[in-house]
């Protein structure tokens, strides 16, 4: 047997020795680690959670109910003895699921692929060639057959020697004709049953499946994605459709539930299949018909996810493409009058333009044109000096120069206490010289190209202008030779800077900015990057629990991530989306999103897509009532004025509000995952009616917001009760660019709604939601006045999951 030097010693010193003196003769090794301290900190406290769980040996020996006899028992006896009762031997545990039902009976899981095995590797390589010498080709994929135009070729971002396909590019006749037969097959859709749509949407999933090989030769030349981040984004493609498909199947009616009706989903090429398909999946999911904007230069994966739609059985005219360019292309199916909801991915800047393209536009409803935008991030990364050096290294490699740092999730600013930094940056550099750079055909690649020329031409700008300014810029002196003229390549980057502040916009490459910070700054660390306005992705390395706290709870970014790397949102899992410049919400592969792609919905729809993981979880509510004893006094106010319209409302908000309840979503062990609805901070309240104004308040409390009311408003303020007050801010000029704003509710007539669309549309900053109602109604969906945020924490840092051991 084998013994751990200083443990075990009266064992040890009746097992070891001759049997003449009584001993067993028995002959041990014994092991013991080496290094500093500090090194073995981690390797010690994983021991002692080993040696504390109630089935190790040093435990039970030390539990005096336990006979000898079981105690040295055979282990190869004990699992004989179970299999005999049980049937089989090696049978997992029923509380642990096995990766195919890692999400519980409703959805299965995506399947990978091993690039570790020879077998799967033989298998992929002759699917690899053949997806090569295959002639792609992309054009309008519209509800009947148009007449083919001219196309031009679609060039590997890695060798543009290498023409992947064609493209054949739509004309502003082939966008009118689209949104025409798009609108023409709405209703039919919209009455398919949500079943019917499920299965489509799960055939559709399996057929990916299928088909991953060919896929991943598509990506991988056309996108310049590495074998491993292809694998990653078919899987997630599969999980979108299966997810919204489940979401659909089980809480849907269509006679409650009433689709927005044409919708435009426009796509960008860093996640040519899993965005395209997450953003036409869930509108397809909804009842809605889609036509599909693909990014420029990814035309012909989007047209082979087209095809896969169409063979899972939906119809032609429910799901159209129209490649081209935004400018051309998707500027007009913005601007049709009948596109209904806009749903985007890419630059602020962008999603700004498409925000003033829709702002007064209406639907039949009377509701503004819907907009979800997910947009970039300044997302960085705050390491303390407790963290594990070899871990934090692992962890930034891959978040920021995995997928060549084109990632909305992508690490940006490694922000590193002083004490730790020169550590951690000798480390990095040495990681970074082990990073190999080239064409993703070899599955030896870690990094391959930027996107396209322009990419790379910007991103050299902004590494030249800091070296220019004085910063330390560190590339390895063997990846920085590796630039050709057949290539977009940048290679990975380290650039020193004093503070985020310095960052003037997202640079997306594999670009990181280092930043080191004094412990006794950490407040204003924090401060200043939320200062930057942007709200994707942030992550935090440290062994500490009071520091994690600490970031948690200032955080102002959608998905927060502990001790791991910051990329790779899981489908379910960590619902992804940011917040201020990061995007409009909601999140994608989260409870909320197909809410937003519907015109009408009952109040408790939420509830219900959120009740099976409430019926298999616990659920902390520690945060509910604190939250709602404003919204208590608002509802004794009206008692005692006897205004039962507003006390009915604030009693059905008390009951129904999504917000104070922090959830523990599924996933793999070794990995904790929660969810949480925060409010909205400040919510502005338009209305010219007493009755809709304390309607708005009254929901605004409900999710833990404070009110901005319009100054005219003052005598009705001054007569709410104290507690109340303090949550309403009166604004003489919200028009104004300095007046925060997180979303809108305005009750009144169209005209109205329009101009104010307009007016917040005008404004500087996020993109700010506006959330219309006829004047009387008190139907507010509360979901439009609540932020998501999705917290993963690397449990297997802190030693393992312990909550392993209380399963039984």
């Amino acid at each position: 047997f084998q013994c751990l030097h200083g443990m075990g010693e009266p064992l040890y010193e009746q097992v070891v020795g001759a049997v003449t003196a009584g001993k067993l003769g028995r002959p041990c090794r014994i092991y013991a680690p080496v290094g500093t301290h500090e090194t073995l900190l981690a390797y010690l406290v994983r021991r002692l959670l080993e040696n504390g769980a109630n089935t190790s040996f040093v435990n039970r020996i030390a539990d005096a109910s336990i006979a000898l006899e079981e105690l040295v028992r055979n282990p190869v006896a004990t699992v004989q003895q179970a299999a005999a009762a049980e049937g089989a031997a090696g049978l997992p545990h029923p509380r642990i699921p096995l990766p195919p039902q890692l999400y519980g009976a409703n959805r299965r899981n995506s399947r990978g692929l091993d690039l570790s095995s020879e077998h799967e590797l033989a298998r992929l390589a002759p699917a690899l060639h053949d997806s090569a010498r295959q002639p792609w080709l992309a054009g309008p994929l519209l509800a009947h057959d148009i007449a083919p135009t001219s196309a031009v070729p679609v060039r590997n971002p890695a060798d543009h020697r290498d023409v992947v396909g064609q493209v054949q590019e739509a004309t502003e006749s082939d966008v009118d004709q689209a949104v025409a037969w798009s609108d023409e097959a709405a209703p039919p859709w919209a009455a398919t049953p949500p079943a019917e749509r499920a299965a489509a949407l799960a055939r559709a999933a399996d057929l990916l499946e299928q088909q991953m090989p060919a896929l991943l030769g598509l990506l991988m030349r056309e996108a310049g994605k590495t074998c491993a981040n292809a694998i990653a984004e078919v899987r997630e493609a599969v999980d979108f459709l299966r997810y919204y498909g489940a979401q659909v199947q089980h809480g849907f009616d269509n006679t409650t539930h009433i689709p927005l009706g044409p919708v435009a989903c426009i796509s960008p090429w860093n996640f040519p299949l899993a965005i395209f398909m997450g953003q036409v999946a869930a509108a397809l999911a909804a009842g809605n018909t889609v036509l599909a904007k693909p990014a420029e230069q990814t035309p012909l994966i989007a047209a082979q996810a087209v095809r896969v739609l169409w063979q899972a059985g939906i119809p032609r005219a429910a799901v159209q493409l129209l490649p081209g360019q935004g400018e051309t292309v998707g500027a007009r199916l913005v601007a049709d009058e009948r596109i209904m909801g806009v749903v985007f991915t890419g630059s602020t800047e962008v999603a700004r333009l498409l925000q003033r393209s829709i702002a007064g536009r209406l639907d039949a409803a009377g509701h503004p044109v819907v907009l979800i935008a997910e947009t970039g991030g300044q997302n960085a990364m705050i390491v303390d000096s407790s963290a594990l050096v070899e871990q934090v290294v692992g962890d930034v490699v891959a978040s920021a120069f995995d997928s060549a740092g084109q990632r909305c999730s992508a690490l940006r600013v490694l922000c590193v206490q002083e004490d730790a930094a020169d550590r951690v940056v000798a480390m990095l550099k040495g990681a970074m010289g082990e990073l190999r750079l080239g064409n993703p055909d070899a599955l030896k690649v870690d990094v391959g190209p930027v996107i396209d020329a322009q990419a790379r031409s910007s991103i050299l700008a902004h590494i030249d202008a800091l070296r220019s300014k004085g910063h330390r810029v560190y590339q390895h002196q063997a990846r920085t030779t590796f630039i050709t003229d057949h290539g977009t390549f940048v290679p990975p980057t380290l650039i020193e800077i004093g503070s985020i502040a310095e960052l003037e916009r997202e640079v997306f490459g594999p670009v990181l900015h280092l930043v080191r910070y004094a412990r006794k700054d950490l407040p204003r660390l924090l401060q200043q990057i939320n200062a930057t306005g942007y709200g994707l992705t942030l992550g935090v390395h440290t062994r500490i629990d009071e520091t994690i706290a600490q970031v948690v709870d200032q955080a102002r970014a959608g998905n927060v991530y502990v001790n791991r790397n910051m990329v790779g949102a899981v489908v379910g899992v960590q619902p992804f989306g940011g917040e201020g410049l990061s995007g409009t919400g909601p999140k994608a592969g989260g409870p909320m999103y197909l809410l937003r792609m519907l015109s009408h919905y009952p109040a408790e729809a939420l509830a219900t897509a959120l009740a099976p993981g409430d019926a298999a979880r616990p659920r902390d509510e520690t945060q509910r009532h604190p939250l709602l004893a404003t919204l208590q006094v608002l509802e004794d106010w009206a008692h005692s004025h006897q205004n039962t319209v507003l006390e009915r409302t604030c009693q059905r908000l008390a009951a129904t509000t999504p917000a104070g309840v922090l959830r523990t979503l599924p996933g793999p062990t070794g990995e904790h995952n929660s969810y949480q609805i925060l409010p909205r901070e400040r919510v502005l309240c338009l209305a010219t009616q007493e009755a809709d104004l304390l309607t708005q308040l009254a929901c605004v409390l409900a999710t833990g917001g404070q009110a901005l009311w319009p100054v005219q408003h003052t005598a009705l303020h001054a007569r709410l009760p104290a507690s109340v007050q303090e949550r309403v801010a009166l604004v003489a000029q919200w028009q104004a660019e300095g007046v925060w704003l997180d979303a809108v509710l305005h009750h009144g007539d169209r005209d109205a709604l329009r101009t104010a669309c307009q007016a917040i549309a005008a404004r500087p900053g996020p993109i700010v939601s506006v959330t219309g109602l006829p004047a009387g109604s008190t139907a507010v969906p509360l979901e439009r006045l609540v932020l998501e945020r999705s917290l993963s924490v690397n449990t297997a840092a802190a030693g393992g999951n312990a909550s392993l051991m209380t399963i039984g």
